[in-house]
This record gives structure tokens, sequence and C-alpha cells, in this order.
């Protein structure tokens, strides 16, 4: 238990000063956020090395993955339009959250997100964190402990939008992790497809 307390806090630490107004202007985004992910899914391989056994490329995962990242930014297309009218700070949130791309090539994001962030993220909170907690207490508890802190982590940020889509997209992958685990596959990928799709090439 301890070793997850340790990656948590580290991912806290992390994630804070990626997204903090304090201390985000001071480092680059991107590659802190390549870095960040890869460290913590390496401490995930070093504590619990077995987690790729979970890996099953099938076409039917293949499908799957693609599918629920579809759904995903179809759920998160619908919720802009929704916050943008019932709160009038969603949109410049949300056009923040967009102005990290800013001076960056699109190609080398898209390969930083589909081939390092989003399966290291994955192999960090669900495949580590989650699985780990799910053990220890029970699914239910370590999807919804898993799930909070996903999107606590993002607070830091002080950016209401960028914390929610955090919660938002956490429910959903803890989700489809508590109830079909053998799917791990399909989950991480719809995670790296998710991210280039809606970050890089059909921004909402």
């Amino acid at each position: 238990m301890k070793r997850v307390v340790f990656t948590i806090v580290l991912a806290f630490v992390l994630w804070t000063i990626m997204f903090s107004p304090l201390t985000a202007p001071h480092v680059n985004f991107w590659w802190m956020m390549t870095a960040s992910a890869c460290t913590l899914s390496l401490f995930a391989t070093w504590f619990r090395p077995d987690w790729w056994k979970q890996l099953k490329w099938t076409p039917t995962n293949i499908v799957l993955g693609v599918l629920i990242a579809v759904a995903l930014w179809c759920t998160f297309w619908i919720g802009d339009k929704v916050a943008a009218w019932m709160f009038d700070f969603a949109r410049p949130q949300v056009d923040t959250i967009y102005g990290m791309k800013e001076g960056e090539s699109p190609w080398l994001l898209t390969a930083l997100m589909l081939f390092l962030i989003g399966p290291a993220e994955e192999i960090f909170w669900r495949g580590y964190v989650q699985r780990t907690l799910s053990e220890r207490w029970s699914p239910n508890a370590g999807f919804l402990v898993t799930t909070a802190i996903y999107a606590l982590v993002h607070a830091g940020s002080c950016n209401f939008m960028l914390t929610m889509a955090a919660l938002v997209a956490g429910v959903a992958w803890g989700a489809l992790y508590r109830f079909y685990p053998q799917r791990f596959s399909a989950i991480l990928l719809s995670h790296a497809l998710w991210d280039v799709a809606v970050f890089i090439w059909f921004p909402i």
C-alpha cells in the first residue's frame, strides 16, 4: 500500500507542476506530461510487472477501443455545448486548455499522446492503481477512489472544466475496467485515440 500512496503523491506533485498557474509557465507542458506519465508507468511496471498480461490485442478489443474513443468524443462534444450554455466561464477555460498546444507540431503531439502519454496513463491509473486498490479493498472501492484521485490531480490547474473532463473520462475508463478488466487493451487504446482526437485532429 505504501507504494501506491507514494506514486499517487508523486502524481499530485507532477500534475500540479504541469497545470498550476504558478509553475506551468516555467515548464514545457508536453515534455513534462510525457516524462511524468512515463515515469508513473515505469513505477507501475516496477511495482507490478504483470500488468502487461492483461493486454490482449484481438480484433474485438481494437474495434472496441475505437468505438469507446468515438463515444467519449461525442459525450464531450455534447458536454461542451451544455457547459457553454450554462456557464460563462466554460468556453474560456476550454480555450485555455487548447492553448497549450499552440506552437507545437501536431504530428509530434499526436505521436506523444498516441504512443506514450495515453498508454502510460492507463498503465498507471487503471493497470496499477485501480487494480491494486480493487484487490486490497473491493472492485467498487478501487474504481471510486481511483476515479476521484484521477480527477483531483487536475485540480491544481484551477480550471473547473479540465477537472470535470478528467472526472468524466475517469468514470468512463474506470467503470469499463471495473466491469471488463479483460478489455484493458480496448481501454488503453481508447484513451490514446481520444487524446489525439479531442486535442489535435477533431478539437471540440
